[in-house]
């Protein structure tokens, strides 16, 4: 209970607070709200009608509508993981350096943005691997790892390891060299080398190292401001213009050389593995047209005025277009594709590099015209994906500050709804209104290609949080097979 309150203390200032506030827990909203007007302190101890412990095990919700997802919002640990609200009280604003848990490891040392050592927890509850995993009767390979760790307690290794190295190529020699027994995300520089058409490099296999490669559930794209004065908007030319970019950006020769193939085109702004996300879906989302996005420019008066050789505003006022960006070569390499593309419709292109997180900054504060960045699902629903298109959303998943009645009006639907072809119905025509005012230019959706040392096994990505640790094992005998 102290936990989800948390979300609505307005001196945590909580991005997920918007999240909590959607359910309509009875009694929560309203004394958010008493006290961010009031100013007084947030009083833990006050009991909320719709937030209730009926016992030590026993937790009761009780919201004004019905939310037929409610569990699966809570069940997300990453946010909504129980804090120890002793911790939080003795370090205040500085919780995060003191982590207590209940979990499988604890954290016996932390270098910030180098390392990481997690150890079993000696207290730790009871598990067992084959009484949790239960894989498809046509899982070989799960079947396989079932079997073989049939009755082993969770965790199976006692110390785990975690380095950080920014830098692409030495995180790839280092996992090369032996260094480490797995590379999780091996880097687009050096995918054909690990995995040359898609299969691991025979000299990587004659070494007994194992690659995993899957479909994220993620999604690469472009947003655009709707609240900036030159490319937000809901006119016909402001739509126009954001059309004409969306067509004119070659993302197959992004996703082709600069990513080497590590991804496929998005069609729409639902992810893998999610509700609403259809694999036979296609939209003009995906197209790269520039023929099109020149007679769009034309037609909706972005001409050159002046003579300079640059388009201009339908009222002839200069047009140049501001990207945020981060310095990276890689990020460089996709912003020189982009400026190419609409350099060659006619279109001013500035780039202004900053440091991811001040770029969120600016992102949430609504101070930007165009950024491109990723994101991730964090469950199996797909109305996180439709929060990035809902008003009530602005400042914190809706990026974009997107504000249409008709697309609000779905989304409360969606929300309500039990999972099924009715609520389809609204996914798909989410869809068609993410492409028909283009707030975002949904890209692509990545792969993942994870590799481990041969003294590694039981690995396998989960589709939403990387809790894998537990199950894994370490077997040094593997690797000495492989020295010889």
């Amino acid at each position: 209970m102290y936990s989800i309150k948390r979300f609505a203390d307005p001196a945590v200032a909580s991005p997920a607070w918007s999240e909590v506030e959607e359910l309509l827990l009875v009694g929560l909203n309203e004394y958010h709200e008493q006290v961010r007007k009031s100013g007084k302190p947030f009083d833990y101890d006050k009991p909320i009608e719709g937030l209730r412990a009926l016992d030590r095990y026993t937790l009761q919700f009780k919201s004004k509508e019905t939310r037929p997802r409610l569990m699966e919002v809570f069940a997300q640990g990453d946010l909504y993981g129980a804090v120890a609200r002793e911790v939080i009280e003795a370090y205040p604003g500085d919780s995060m350096a003191h982590p207590v848990g209940t979990g499988p490891f604890v954290l016996k040392q932390w270098r910030r943005s180098s390392l990481m050592v997690l150890e079993r927890n000696p207290v730790y509850r009871e598990r067992f691997y084959d009484q949790e995993v239960d894989p498809a009767p046509d899982d070989a390979e799960g079947q396989a790892l079932k079997a073989r760790f049939k009755g082993r307690r969770l965790p199976m290794v006692d110390r785990v390891e975690i380095g950080v190295i920014e830098e692409n190529q030495p995180r790839w020699l280092s996992f090369l060299n032996g260094e480490y027994d797995f590379i999780e995300r091996t880097p687009e520089d050096f995918i054909t080398q690990a995995m040359p058409n898609g299969r691991i490099a025979p000299n990587l296999e004659k070494q007994g190292k194992h690659a995993y490669r899957t479909v994220a559930s993620d999604v690469l794209f472009t947003v655009f401001n709707m609240e900036d004065p030159v490319i937000g908007g809901y006119t016909p030319e402001k739509i126009a213009l954001r059309r004409a970019i969306g067509l004119a950006i070659d993302v197959s020769r992004e996703l082709r050389l600069v990513r080497r193939g590590q991804a496929m085109l998005a069609q729409s702004l639902y992810m893998p593995g999610t509700t609403g996300y259809d694999p036979d879906f296609r939209s003009d989302m995906s197209s790269f047209d520039p023929a099109r996005a020149k007679a769009l420019l034309d037609l909706y008066g972005y001409v050159d005025k002046d003579g300079d050789g640059w388009r201009d505003r339908p009222d002839g006022s200069p047009l140049l277009l501001e990207s945020l960006t981060t310095p990276e070569q890689f990020q460089r390499q996709i912003d020189e594709i982009v400026q190419k593309n609409l350099n060659a419709i006619g279109l001013r292109i500035a780039f202004k590099p900053a440091k991811w997180p001040e770029n969120l900054k600016s992102l949430r504060a609504g101070k930007y015209q165009i950024w491109s960045l990723a994101t991730s699902a964090s469950k199996p629903d797909g109305q996180d994906s439709l929060a990035r298109m809902y008003s009530g959303q602005i400042g914190a998943q809706n990026y974009a500050r997107f504000r249409l009645p008709a697309v609000d009006k779905l989304y409360d639907e969606a929300s309500h709804l039990p999972d099924g072809p009715e609520r389809m119905k609204i996914f798909e025509e989410t869809k068609r209104y993410a492409v028909a005012y283009m707030p975002y230019k949904y890209r692509g959706h990545r792969f993942i290609t994870d590799i481990a040392q041969p003294q590694m096994s039981g690995y396998r990505r989960p589709q939403f949080w990387l809790n894998w640790w537990e199950y894994v094992d370490i077997d040094p005998d593997a690797a000495a097979k492989f020295k010889h």
